[in-house]
């Protein structure tokens, strides 16, 4: 702990102090840009972030407020020779400080003993909003590759209940039936979802709060996907194209069979990995991969980057379009995908980012979304769009994502 009054801090000093209340992505626009020390740090006000352009998003600027609220209280003597008044009250603070006359006013002991309590806490409070709870999200990691192996061993089922082309033929669709088959669209399908996913894997990498985002992904994907095997099981569609080879396969025991389910989780159910499997009709899986990857990408990226959120929708349309040109599903298969896995992001994200619905009724919002209720329970405000390189070197990367963020409201 810094022992030297206020008032002598030089701009390591503020640099340190700064950090040690989480500005540290700002300590450059202050330090090194204004050359903020100690005493211009007591008699700074909120009018002064718009006056010298700091950049300051408005919480980050409220939350500075109060800590320097805290940093007065707790440097009496300081400011006493700075020749600096003591009130701080809502002027003081709100930018109108060169209004006020420059007497001292009486601040009894209990007085600031309790406002620097309140500040303390409070600070505490809005600087630890977003813990990452790692270990929440290898659950939620674990949750969704639960679901994914089941899914496999249920597309292993699925397979050998195949209905017969030539007894039940391919039922009308209004797409399928008017457009010609395309044999390559599928994989150009897959390879649109491999790009999506690199995308949504470096904005993870830089994302500050990247493991509620990761556990969030985790859960929404596996709760999808388990909704999909319910689907997929308990009714059997005919295939949807006489291309199709589809026959029944004959394993020779069980073990057979869990041998297949692994290797259709381990290739990930994509066919440029040598995955084939009938019968998974209801409802698509791809679409629903496509589509909460395009969702991830635009809700936790840069807003202003536009080309890339109208690169990854016109991506997301044009690969459920390749998956009805190869006449892989029928197209009620992909319409309910893209319904499901838009809505259970929409959803999850309107109840995340509303506070009022989480804490007006807790106990019922246990019942009836316990699993949402365990991820979100410790994320009280919406997540903002905040970027950070993960390591200390290179030293230009970190520096330029830390300015990033004060210079764009994401």
């Amino acid at each position: 702990m810094n022992t030297t009054p206020v008032d002598q801090w030089d701009t390591k000093d503020v640099e340190k102090w700064l950090i040690a209340n989480y500005f540290d992505p700002h300590v450059s626009q202050i330090c090194d840009v204004n050359g903020c020390d100690g005493p211009s740090l007591l008699m700074l006000t909120e009018a002064d972030f718009h006056l010298y352009n700091l950049g300051l998003p408005i919480g980050d600027a409220k939350r500075l407020i109060i800590a320097l609220r805290k940093l007065q209280l707790s440097s009496v003597d300081s400011m006493k020779r700075l020749g600096l008044p003591l009130h701080v009250g809502e002027n003081s603070l709100s930018g109108q400080g060169c209004q006020r006359s420059h007497r001292y006013a009486s601040i009894s002991e209990s007085d600031v003993g309790d406002s620097l309590t309140s500040s303390v806490e409070l600070i505490a409070e809005t600087t630890k909003r977003f813990p990452p709870e790692i270990w929440k999200t290898v659950i939620s990691a674990v949750y969704m590759n639960t679901v994914l192996l089941v899914t496999s061993c249920v597309m292993v089922i699925v397979h050998d209940r195949v209905p017969d082309v030539e007894k039940y033929p391919p039922l009308p669709d209004i797409f399928l039936d008017n457009f010609p088959t395309i044999p390559w669209a599928f994989t150009l399908c897959e390879l649109i979802a491999v790009g999506l996913m690199l995308i949504l894997i470096a904005i993870l990498f830089i994302h500050k709060h990247r493991f509620i985002v990761m556990r969030r992904l985790f859960s929404i994907g596996g709760t999808v996907f388990l909704l999909r095997c319910i689907s997929m099981l308990i009714t059997s569609l005919s295939v949807p194209g006489v291309h199709l080879q589809c026959a029944p396969k004959t394993h020779a025991n069980l073990a057979a069979e869990i041998k297949e389910a692994v290797q259709i989780y381990l290739g990930m159910g994509m066919a440029i990995q040598g995955v084939r499997c009938c019968g998974d009709y209801m409802f698509s899986g791809h679409t629903c991969v496509l589509t909460l990857l395009n969702f991830f990408i635009t809700e936790y990226s840069p807003r202003h980057l536009y080309f890339l959120h109208t690169t990854t929708w016109v991506l997301n349309l044009f690969g459920i379009f390749f998956i009805l040109a190869a006449h892989e599903h029928y197209s009620i298969d992909v319409f309910i995908g893209f319904y499901i896995s838009s809505r259970l992001f929409l959803y999850y994200h309107t109840l995340a980012n509303n506070n009022a619905l989480t804490q007006k009724d807790g106990s019922r919002m246990r019942i009836w979304y316990p699993m949402f209720y365990f991820f979100e329970s410790s994320v009280r405000y919406t997540v903002p769009n905040e970027y950070e390189w993960p390591f200390p070197w290179p030293l230009f990367l970190k520096k330029c994502l830390a300015g990033g963020n004060r210079k764009k409201r994401f």
